[in-house]
């Protein structure tokens, strides 16, 4: 009797260890590596001001356009129900670099900034939460800026901008679509790929200094970018 309640213990708890935990209440942690994929375009630079004086002209046949770029990330996530889990994903903010298109295409690059878009996801996850297979649908939020964001092109900051120049850019909230799967490999640990679909634009104003003969007067211009990127996602995770 003694054996055979030693020998269920036993095939309980293996059992036990071999389950996995992504189930309600359940708090998890991923890193991996994340790949930014700008499906870019532009609107004409457009030149707003000189002086103070409004203009509203814009350039026909200009553009610029984003690299892609990739970067290390990280998410927190809480299974609220077996199925529904939310989740807060950042990374290091990655460097893009700005590259000239149409008539500026002739410049090559013209600057760098880094982007900031920290993301909230709700995630219904498919299969039983003991499946090693787990795929899931995602909608979530990101708030998204640019910092240090600078010209670095000479030539085109002297010959188009018209003298040194400070750039800036606006702070915007866009949708986050969302499809993946994880792999459990253990009651704890996983590793997971996802693609997200991010449709933003931004805004880049140039602030720029330009001697006339009547001084140095401001100029000011801008250019609005549609960056839509696809991020990738490859991640290992521990559940815990």
């Amino acid at each position: 009797m003694k054996l055979k309640q030693a020998l269920a213990g036993i095939a309980a708890l293996a059992s036990l260890s071999a389950a996995h935990a992504q189930t309600a209440n359940s708090f998890y942690v991923t890193t991996g590596w994340f790949h930014f994929a700008p499906q870019d375009s532009s609107d004409p630079l457009k030149l707003d001001s000189m002086g103070g004086t409004p203009i509203g002209m814009a350039i026909n046949n200009t553009g610029a356009g984003i690299g892609s770029s990739d970067t290390l990330g990280l998410s927190l996530g809480y299974f609220i129900t077996d199925s529904i889990a939310a989740e807060a994903e950042i990374g290091i903010p990655p460097k893009f670099d700005l590259s000239g298109e149409g008539q500026f295409k002739q410049f090559g690059k013209l600057g760098s900034a880094r982007l900031w878009s920290p993301a909230l996801l709700l995630k219904y996850y498919f299969n039983k939460p003991d499946s090693k297979f787990r795929p899931y649908a995602g909608i979530g939020v990101t708030y998204a800026w640019f910092t240090s964001a600078h010209i670095t092109n000479t030539t085109f900051e002297q010959g188009v901008l018209g003298g040194p120049t400070s750039t800036s850019t606006d702070r915007s909230w866009a949708p986050v679509f969302n499809a993946g799967f994880n792999y459990n490999f253990t009651k704890h640990w996983f590793a997971g790929f996802s693609l997200s679909y991010i449709p933003i634009n931004v805004i880049a104003t140039f602030d720029s200094a330009v001697p006339t003969q009547v001084g140095t007067l401001t100029r000011k211009s801008e250019a609005k970018i549609h960056l839509n990127p696809l991020v990738t996602y490859l991640k290992v995770g521990y559940v815990f």
